[in-house]
């Protein structure tokens, strides 16, 4: 019976020891789940049960190197407020002002602009008009000499200097005569009045000037009107038909 109860003695030691051990195991689970969820980053347990995301600007500031973060401007005073804002009222009427006068400056520029161009158009011949004067003067007294004179080769030479002095003003205005008989026809420069069939010259060609055609500087003022030669009746094409050539369709431009 002794060495019985010694055998249970023993094995409640054994069962005690175990339990013991198996508890220190648990607590120490229970403390490192703990520090785990609930602790800091710097592995410090959160004795405030904040969470940690409102822990870490307290603690990013408080870490070495860290920029301090700058203090709250003071108020500004209501009385600074209202007199900045009647300083800007002041200038904002200022700029009104200044942008009222200019566009009433503008608008008298652009009024007189447009008088003093419309009068530019408007007198815009006036030195060649002044040009022209002394000419029709010329006119008038060589019709007032050629009504009473019977001299008519001294009336045509009164007449054609007249001429020449009228062309030499027209010169200066960059005005000038083309010829245009003997040409070949051009649309660009003849507009054909009549075709005739003439066996003397090539088909197409300007054989009489009606009216003269005249250019400004180098641009054509006016087509000359001329008529132009058509292949005559003894010059057939094969077969026995007459091919007068249209003026302008068959040639090429020639610049006078």
């Amino acid at each position: 019976p002794g060495n019985g109860g010694a055998g249970i003695m023993k094995l409640g030691t054994e069962n005690r020891t175990k339990v013991a051990f198996l508890a220190v195991l648990a607590l120490v689970a229970v403390y490192l789940l703990y520090t785990n969820v609930f602790s800091g980053p710097g592995g410090t347990p959160d004795r405030g049960g904040a969470p940690p995301a409102a822990q870490e600007p307290a603690q990013a500031g408080n870490a070495p190197g860290a920029v301090p973060q700058a203090d709250a401007p003071p108020p500004v005073p209501a009385e600074q407020i209202q007199r900045e804002l009647e300083e800007a009222r002041s200038a904002a009427q200022a700029f009104r002002d200044q942008f009222l006068r200019k566009a009433a400056e503008f608008e008298n520029y652009k009024r007189r602009s447009e008088a003093e161009f419309a009068n530019l158009v408007r007198n815009a011949n006036e030195g060649l008009i002044q040009a022209l004067l002394p000419i029709v003067e010329d006119l008038t007294r060589s019709l007032k000499t050629g009504s009473g004179d019977t001299d008519a080769a001294a009336f045509y030479r009164g007449v054609e200097l007249i001429f020449q002095k009228l062309m030499k003003v027209l010169e200066a205005q960059g005005v000038t005569a083309f010829e245009s008989t003997g040409k070949p026809f051009d649309v660009d420069f003849h507009d054909a009045l009549l075709q005739v069939a003439r066996d003397d010259v090539p088909p197409g060609t300007v054989v009489e000037e009606i009216a003269r055609g005249y250019k400004l500087n180098d641009r054509v003022l006016r087509h000359a009107k001329v008529i132009v030669s058509a292949a005559s009746e003894s010059e057939s094409a094969p077969g026995g038909t007459v091919t007068p050539e249209t003026p302008g369709k068959s040639k090429e431009p020639t610049r006078h």
